[in-house]
């Protein structure tokens, strides 16, 4: 089964007060679950310095947040920009390098 996984250009709808840009959407909830954090991972490792995008999850995502700690420090800047809905937002930003 092939999976489509979206990736929406939100360039000037980002609302949530900070005065990053971000040009990515990353909706992960069509993606298989076994993958979904590997997915993730490999979203943030092509991330430049001063970059980074919205993920949506179908649920509040704290055990995906907590290995993003535990795996780049403070080096990605997390942020929730929607608990509502049928997805939960959170913003990722690679605030400086890391050691991959």
């Amino acid at each position: 089964m092939i999976h489509e996984i979206p990736l929406t250009d939100t360039t000037g709808q980002h609302d949530c007060g900070c005065s990053e840009t971000f040009d990515m959407e990353f909706d992960v909830r069509p993606v298989p679950h076994a993958i979904r954090h590997g997915a993730v991972f490999g979203a943030l490792s092509s991330l430049k310095v001063g970059s980074g995008f919205v993920l949506i999850a179908p649920h509040d995502p704290k055990p995906l947040l907590a290995q993003i700690a535990d795996r780049y420090g403070d080096a990605i800047e997390v942020g929730y920009v929607d608990r509502a809905g049928d997805g939960v937002g959170v913003r990722l930003f690679k605030s400086r390098a890391t050691a991959e």
